[in-house]
C-alpha cells in the first residue's frame, strides 16, 4: 500500500497506521473513544496546550475549570458567557481528517459509536449518526426555569445575544447550553448507553485524550477485547493495555488507517 503507485509515498505512512488497518480489516463492532486531541486538530483550543484555555487565568483570574462550572455559571453568568462566546460559539471551526475517517467507517457498517469528551458536534458535521456526547452539546440548550429547549441558533443566530445573559423567550429564565459543566453529574441514559457499546465493541480506538477526566476515561476499561488501538502524542496510564500505539496525529493515523483497510 506504500511507496511507488501505492496509496502513500514511500516512508509517509503514518506510525503503526498500517497495524491499525490489519485490525480494522477484522472487525465489525469498533467503537471510538476521542477527547481533546481530536477537535484541536480543528482548530478548538484545549485546556493545557501552550495557547490553550489556561491563558484565560491572566484575563478572568480563575481557570477555565471555575468558569465551566455549575456554581459559577449561576453566580457569575455574564462572566460566564462572555468566556463560552469566546471560545465556544462562532469561527471558523470544521471537521478534520479524523471525523471523516470515523464517519467512513461508520457508513460502512465498521463502527457502533463514537464515544466523546467533546461538545463542539463536530463528528455529526462530517457525517457521523451514533455519536455519545459524554459532556454533552453546544448545539443544544434549555430554560433553568420552564426548561424549554432552544438550538444553538434560536439563541446565537443571526447576531443574537453578543452581549449578556440569554433569556428564555417564554419565561424570561437563563438559558444554559446543554453542556456538563464541573460539579453536574453525566448524563446517565448516555453514559449507559457509551459503556454497553464499548463492553460489545471488538475494537476500541481511543484518540487525542491523556485518559485523565474522570469518570468519563474510566469507561475505557470496560472495553473486553484484544484490539485496542491508542492514538495519542504523549504516553498515557491505559498504554500498557494497548494492542497498537502510535504518536502520530490522530486525523493522520486514522486516514490512513482507514484507506489502507480499503475504505473510501
Amino acid at each position: 500500500m506504500t511507496g511507488e503507485g501505492g496509496l502513500f509515498p514511500k516512508d509517509s505512512i503514518p506510525e503503526n497506521a498500517d497495524k491499525i488497518a490489519e485490525l480494522i480489516k477484522a472487525s465489525s463492532r469498533i467503537v471510538f473513544f476521542g477527547g481533546a486531541g481530536v477537535s484541536t486538530e480543528s482548530g478548538v483550543k484545549d485546556y493545557r496546550s501552550e495557547d490553550g484555555l489556561y491563558n484565560t487565568v491572566k484575563e478572568y483570574g480563575v481557570s477555565p475549570e471555575t468558569i465551566l462550572s455549575h456554581s459559577f455559571f449561576f453566580s457569575r453568568t455574564e462572566t460566564f458567557y462572555d468566556f463560552y462566546r469566546k471560545y465556544f460559539i462562532g469561527g471558523d471551526v470544521k471537521p478534520n481528517k479524523a471525523h471523516y475517517a470515523l464517519a467512513k467507517l461508520e457508513k460502512a457498517g465498521k463502527l457502533s459509536g463514537v464515544v466523546t469528551q467533546n461538545i463542539d458536534g463536530l463528528h455529526q458535521m462530517a457525517g457521523s449518526k451514533k455519536v455519545y456526547e459524554l459532556h454533552g452539546t453546544i448545539s443544544k440548550y434549555f430554560c433553568t426555569d420552564c426548561r424549554r429547549i432552544y438550538s444553538i441558533g434560536d439563541v446565537f443566530g443571526d447576531g443574537k445575544n453578543r452581549e449578556g445573559v440569554p433569556k428564555c423567550e417564554k419565561c424570561g429564565g437563563i438559558i444554559k447550553p446543554w453542556v456538563t459543566l464541573y460539579e453536574e453529574q453525566l448524563d446517565w441514559d448516555v453514559t449507559d448507553a457509551a459503556v454497553d457499546a464499548i463492553t460489545k465493541a471488538d475494537m476500541l480506538i481511543i484518540g487525542g485524550t491523556s485518559l485523565s477526566v474522570y469518570p468519563a476515561s474510566s469507561y475505557v476499561r470496560y472495553y473486553q477485547g484484544n484490539r485496542l488501538v491508542l492514538i495519542n502524542r504523549q504516553k498515557t496510564h491505559f498504554d500498557v493495555n494497548a494492542n497498537v500505539i502510535s504518536r502520530d496525529k490522530v486525523g493522520e493515523v486514522l486516514d490512513a488507517a482507514v484507506r489502507l483497510a480499503g475504505i473510501e
